[in-house]
């Protein structure tokens, strides 16, 4: 969610009676925004997006709650020191928060552990142990339309009784000091993204909120009286009318089963009865095509932890089986138990199976789910299966963190594009205006200074503001080659060096990321960046021609300083691996240029803007699929082939950049030469052109600065707002609104 003072301040147009107030009290608003500590209980995009979502949905009137944990130690602290990540726990909450409100009315048990036992009435699951849910909620307010929403994140609490009523032989003392081993369920944010680990502290962090969540939805669902005789509040077969649960990723997916056992064990309905009416409410989004991030649970943890909801998911299973009888081949396939070794409960599937829903949350995404992850499934039900590109909020990524680009779209088309993005598109009309292309040039400058001074305070390191600053900032995955943006640092680098005399554009080259802490690879690759600006910048012939930098950690309040200064936007992926991206959208919104692959949402910024408008280059899927059927990719070839990468990857490996150390990169060397999985070098020869037509046309700003301003106003579609629209009515079958209810003092008048 990062900081929230200055989005409510937008949201409820406060900004500049709040800035007047706190000046006449002798302080300063910028500095009081900056004590406030970023709530970063989420680790990239998916959890981004999700505040994102909420933004939107209050802004356009949905009634919808954001569901999650309160985790008392959120993504880590990421330090640099001597060139490696060093974690420090993020104690956000050392001082307080004072956006959270407890809510220790709506307190709910959660079941853990026990036994089932299958009686005359029912299946009942006995001798568990019980940690409670103790819910805070932050208000959400829509902008200027005078409605506020709920995040409700649970906190996981020790029942008073707890361990007190087994006689154990530590006594007293001992139990009072055991109540920390529950409520450690929401101790910490496992920091992993796009990757799956499989703990049983983490299962028990997603059954935790998923328990919590179903029993507020059904309190609720049963004390509403939507205007009707008593007996509606008891009949489940409204529930789908009423309520709408979006998954976001499989991480909530024990939903579908926990929704089962309260239907049938609790309220005692049937079975087929129960699955329609579960079926209807949920729907599933998924985010990643990678193997390595799918959610793959071992049966005897379940059995150990939730066994009743094993039982449930072995009931689930033959749903399918009826379908296909005969086809041993595809039930295999489409089983929601993975056969092997040990035997799994594979997350995706329950998802699919228990939802009317289906979305990939970009074009390419969800057509490369139904042809090859989700095909059996697909051909079973097509209907099921969606698109729903991602957005970003213009809010917080346009209003809230670029005032200057803001105020220059607003004097030319007005303020409604911050409700409806699309009217961007009215840019267009002032694409020849010199004095606009003036105005977005001089707001980027200024911006570049803004962040340069930041730099310089916070990270004591110089950098030319007239230099393109060239950014990639995500987290540090293979999959996003990181390590492709490295060999063109030191291809630059090599170049400069080879013909100094020579009118190089200069470049300022910022990459920034947390890499997970077991991630080995991901922070050798944060090494190599580090090792790589401690040659370039330090090297008097390059002078402030080329500076690589690595920005330590990267978060939201750090993302809403950088992107509204940077020129170049890096989207490098292999095509087919990063699902969507939003990074890329927000890069765009702030008046970036990108450089990037035809993956993800790129593909859709592309057709929006005019593919001419940006920097495209390397394999598309296609290429990839291609290459994967036929020879294989073998990187050798181009290592013999292309001198300059020969020359880099032998630099890497010689120790030119590590001279008191000079193997220490030779495990990615290793990786990228024998096992690298997204082909970086497949794709380095194109980079490198593709960069140098970055170069030219930066030397000409006129021309860049109108490429500019088509890719501004191609932003529409990559509004939340839209994203959410089509949600609403695609999916949850509810129609959004930009309708405000009147502010609470007019209510007076």
């Amino acid at each position: 969610m990062g900081r929230t003072l200055q989005n409510t301040m937008v949201n409820l147009a406060l900004e500049n009676a709040c800035d007047e107030a706190i000046y006449q009290l002798g302080l300063d608003m910028e500095e009081l925004e900056d004590m406030e500590e970023d709530a970063g209980l989420g680790n990239g995009g998916l959890g981004r997006l999700a505040a994102c979502f909420l933004d939107s949905m209050a802004s356009l009137g949905l009634a919808a709650y954001g569901y999650g944990i309160r985790y008392e130690f959120g993504i880590f602290n990421q330090k640099i020191v001597k060139g490696w990540q060093v974690e420090e726990a993020d104690d956000w909450l050392r001082y307080g928060n004072p956006w959270e409100k407890a809510r220790p009315e709506y307190m709910r048990p959660v079941k853990f552990y026990g036994r089932t036992e299958h009686t005359p009435d029912g299946v009942k699951w006995v001798d568990t142990q019980v940690v409670l849910a103790l819910p805070y909620d932050t208000p959400i307010p829509g902008y200027r339309n005078n409605i506020v929403n709920t995040m409700r994140l649970w906190s996981a609490k020790a029942p008073c009784d707890f361990n007190l009523k087994d006689f154990n032989v530590g006594g007293y003392i001992q139990a009072v000091l055991d109540r920390n081993l529950c409520e450690n369920i929401s101790r910490v944010l496992y920091p992993n993204d796009n990757f799956f680990e499989g703990k049983e502290l983490r299962l028990k962090q997603e059954y935790f909120v998923v328990a919590a969540t179903l029993q507020d939805i059904i309190r609720r669902f049963k004390a509403s009286k939507f205007g009707s005789r008593e007996i509606v509040r008891t009949d489940f077969a409204q529930l789908p009318n009423k309520v709408a649960i979006q998954l976001n990723d499989t991480h909530p997916a024990m939903a579908i089963p926990e929704l089962m056992r309260v239907l049938v064990d609790e309220e005692k309905l049937d079975w087929d009865k129960a699955w329609d009416v579960c079926v209807r409410t949920c729907a599933y989004t998924n985010h990643t095509v990678l193997p390595e991030a799918l959610e793959r649970w071992p049966i005897d943890l379940f059995q150990h932890l939730l066994p009743r909801h094993l039982e449930i998911i072995f009931e689930i299973n033959p749903i399918v089986q009826q379908r296909f009888p005969g086809d041993n081949d595809r039930l295999r396939r489409m089983s929601l138990i993975e056969e092997g070794g040990c035997k799994k409960v594979n997350m995706a599937h329950l998802c699919i199976v228990g939802s009317h829903a289906v979305n990939g949350v970009a074009r390419i995404h969800s057509e490369i789910l139904v042809a090859t992850l989700f095909k059996d499934f697909y051909e079973l039900d097509p209907h099921k299966f969606q698109n729903k590109t991602n957005g970003i909020t213009p809010r917080r990524w346009l209003v809230m963190c670029n005032p200057g680009l803001a105020e220059v779209i607003a004097e030319r088309i007005g303020e409604e594009f911050v409700r409806d993005l699309d009217q961007l598109k009215k840019l267009l009309k002032f694409i020849d205006d010199d004095a606009f292309i003036r105005d977005i040039a001089k707001v980027k400058q200024e911006n570049k200074l803004k962040f340069a001074v930041h730099l310089e305070e916070h990270y004591k390191v110089k950098i030319n503001p007239q230099s393109m600053f060239d950014f990639q900032v995500k987290r540090i995955h293979e999959y996003k080659r990181q390590l492709l943006n490295c060999l063109h640092m030191i291809t630059y680098y090599n170049r400069i060096k080879k013909e100094p005399n020579k009118h190089w554009t200069p470049r300022t080259i910022m990459v920034g990321g947390k890499a997970a802490p077991g991630y080995h690879t991901a922070k050798m690759i944060i090494r190599l960046i580090t090792a790589i600006g401690e040659v370039v910048n330090h090297d008097p012939v390059i002078g402030d021609r080329l500076k690589v930098i690595f920005l330590e950690n990267y978060r939201v309040t750090l993302a809403e300083k950088a992107i509204p200064s940077a020129d170049l936007s890096e989207q490098i992926s292999t095509a087919g691996t990063e699902a969507s991206g939003t990074g890329n959208m927000k890069f765009m919104l702030n008046g970036a240029l990108t450089i990037g692959t035809m993956d993800g949402a790129n593909v859709e910024m592309a057709e929006e803007a005019g593919e001419n408008n940006l920097f495209i280059f390397g394999m598309r899927v296609e290429d990839v699929n291609a290459m994967d059927a036929g020879k294989g990719y073998h990187a050798s070839e181009y290592y013999n082939r292309i001198p300059e990468l020969k020359q880099a990857m032998d630099q890497i490996a010689g120790g030119f950049f590590s001279h008191k150390q000079p193997d220490l990169f030779k495990e990615l060397v290793d990786l990228l030469m024998h096992h690298d999985r997204f082909k970086v070098f497949a794709d380095y020869e194109a980079y490198i052109k593709c960069q140098d037509k970055v170069n030219e046309l930066y030397k000409k700003p006129k021309e860049w600065t109108k490429m500019v301003i088509h890719n501004i106003a191609g932003c529409g579609k990559f509004s939340s707002d839209r994203t959410i629209s089509q949600y609403a009515r695609e999916i949850w079958g509810m129609e959004p609104s930009l309708e405000k209810i009147p502010a609470p003092d007019e209510q007076l008048k």
